[in-house]
């Protein structure tokens, strides 16, 4: 009778243990998930508070530029100059020079593109659904222009477990303590 007790009372604690640990790591999850919470999904009702025309941004961006973020094009792996890129400061939209991602949230992710972790802020970004090639991914948009930057994938690192894969042309950087950009064209 005693053995039957003790063998008892031992699961009771280890399962009592057990639940308080994975509640413990649910409260953690929650407040990450909350720290860092997932962009807006933009629809086909997303208004876009910064609008040109084409003409109006083929004359702002380069042709690089125009060509990724207004024709959803992609650089080559290993070709843009933020891949292999860890000066402090931050990264701002070529379209809309508004700050998308900090380098605080940069990471090397091996793909060839500079990745990070997180947007700057959630609102900074909107994700659209993208069903091109054959698969379904994430696009990555400039908040205020629709503009794509680049893609989402969940194979990042902690604390989000994304990959904010994006183009560098599609990014001005600015040293940490410098000035917002003026112009796209930099």
């Amino acid at each position: 009778m005693r053995i039957t007790h003790f063998l008892f009372l031992t699961v009771l604690i280890g399962f009592t243990t057990s639940c308080s640990q994975a509640q413990s790591g649910r409260n953690n999850q929650a407040t990450t998930k909350n720290k860092y919470p997932d962009p807006p999904v933009a629809t086909a009702n997303t208004v876009w508070p910064v609008r040109y025309t084409d003409a109006e941004w083929k004359a702002r961006l380069t042709p690089e530029q125009y060509h990724i973020l207004r024709e959803e094009g992609t650089e080559r792996a290993g070709t843009g100059k933020y891949d292999h890129f860890y000066e402090k400061g931050t990264y701002y939209s070529a379209a809309s020079l508004q700050p998308v991602f900090s380098s605080a949230q940069k990471f090397n992710s091996g793909t060839g593109w500079p990745s990070f972790w997180a947007p700057i802020t959630p609102d900074a970004v909107r994700l659209v659904r993208d069903e091109s090639f054959g698969s379904v991914r994430w696009a990555v948009v400039d908040s205020k222009t629709g503009s794509h930057l680049g893609h989402v994938f969940d194979d990042g690192p902690d604390p989000t477990g994304k990959r904010y894969c994006m183009n560098s042309g599609a990014l001005i950087f600015v040293p940490e303590g410098g000035k917002a950009p003026t112009s796209s064209k930099q």
